[in-house]
């Protein structure tokens, strides 16, 4: 049997672990720049604030129902979820973490009882790290994720924790639960499902093989066979390495300095390379995107990307500071109010995949020492308190606007929670 465990809205739940007094109470969590709504609470949905709109279509009616907003903090949310997955690794037979708040246990071979199981789980991981998780227990991991979303769909009555354990418990289950919310079929493939009349997981189940593989592909035959109980998939116990490395942000404030610019950039494309060399892997291509403000029509609109391919796959912070660098003057244009500036790394490979330029300098061992010594300071000290001179020392006239963001209670020495007494 796999169990399913996530957490219960996790953005939110981390803020209210260091806010005891914001329990029961709504809370929203505000995405990059502050500008969407990415997380709400139990409390809050039932406001109605909309995940995924504007910060400012929600903040009159968070405003009007005292609903407390946080920026993003990913340093924090990271951390906690760490904690939650050392968590789980105690309580079961073998870990797949999924995503940040997601992952699958393999229940002990010799667990009987099986919700009695689950609610240990969620009773360690409360008592361990504050935060609340909803299991679903089930043969399949699709039929885990289906457990797991009727676990907080009726928390009143299964109490965050539903198990799906024999074949009647199976079909009924799957006879009431909406095809769009089974695992891997979205909107568009539930549009076509229901051209054929398939409105529910059961009914998908009952649709003949050929028609699944030949319209959905053997992707959608596995994950049949799985909602029939017919495992298709083991654990993960190793995660996957990335095949493409990125990020673009937002500035805090809109940018026409092309220094400045470049200083944003090289600072994400250390990002970058630092996630590179934590999964060995070494870039061949590299793209560079930049845009306006897309949202303020009254200024003139400029988006472009370009990809640079490297001579040699690297992994290298400043060679690869160079090449977007490069890249960058190809597509800046002045007289533009620029938004965001973005980099992705692709054409991933492994060092010993790499053939040699004869005529491309090799860096060779020395430098690869210089980036191991450069990741081994950043982790003691903070992210980027040892930064390449491109990044320069201007990051407050560019960095994301966060203007309610907690305090890193748990990654930043100087921002631990104190307690006191008068006494």
């Amino acid at each position: 049997m796999i169990a399913l465990v996530d957490v219960n809205s996790f953005y939110a739940s981390c803020e209210q672990v260091f806010r005891p007094d914001l329990r029961g109470r709504p809370v929203a969590v505000l995405s990059n720049n502050d500008g969407c709504v990415i997380a709400v609470n139990r409390e809050a949905k039932a406001l109605g604030i909309s995940m995924g709109r504007p910060a400012f279509e929600n903040m009159t009616r968070m405003e009007l129902h005292g609903v407390t907003v946080f920026s993003s903090n990913y340093p924090l949310y990271g951390d906690m979820s760490q904690r939650v997955m050392e968590t789980l690794a105690t309580l079961g037979a073998s870990l797949e973490v999924y995503s940040i708040d997601e992952a699958f246990v393999e229940v002990p071979a010799l667990e009987r009882d099986l919700a009695g199981y689950g609610h240990r789980v969620r009773e360690r991981v409360m008592r361990w790290t504050g935060l609340p998780v909803g299991v679903g227990i089930a043969e399949t991991k699709a039929l885990a994720k289906v457990a797991n979303h009727v676990a907080k769909r009726e928390r009143d009555r299964t109490r965050n924790v539903f198990v799906i354990a024999d074949e009647a418990a199976r079909a009924a289950c799957l006879e009431s639960f909406p095809v769009e919310e089974v695992w891997g079929i979205g909107g568009r493939i539930a549009a076509r499902l229901a051209d054929r009349g398939v409105r529910t997981a059961g009914d998908f189940t009952r649709l003949p093989d050929a028609w699944v593989r030949k319209e959905l592909t053997v992707t959608g035959l596995r994950l049949k066979r799985e909602l029939l109980g017919e495992p298709q998939s083991a654990l993960e116990l190793v995660a996957p390495a990335k095949q493409m490395i990125g990020t673009a942000k937002s500035f805090g404030e809109t940018l026409e300095d092309e220094g400045l610019i470049r200083e944003a950039l090289a600072y994400y494309v250390a990002e970058c390379g630092e996630k590179l060399r934590r999964q060995s892997s070494l870039a061949g291509h590299l793209t560079v995107y930049l845009e306006t403000n897309r949202f303020r029509e009254s200024d003139p609109q400029y988006v472009n990307q370009t990809c640079v391919r490297l001579p040699v796959p690297t992994n290298d912070t400043l060679e690869l500071t160079r090449h977007a660098e490069r890249g960058l003057s190809r597509i800046f244009r002045a007289g533009y109010r620029y938004k965001k500036v973005g980099v992705w790394l692709s054409g991933l490979v492994s060092p010993g995949a790499v053939q040699q330029d004869f005529f491309v300098e090799d860096p060779g061992i020395r430098r690869a020492n210089v980036m191991g010594v450069m990741d081994a300071v950043n982790r003691k000290y903070g992210k980027a308190a040892l930064r390449t001179a491109a990044a320069g020392f201007r990051r407050d006239q560019w960095k994301l606007r966060q203007e309610r963001v907690s305090p890193c209670y748990t990654t930043r020495l100087g921002e631990v929670m104190r307690v006191t007494s008068d006494e």
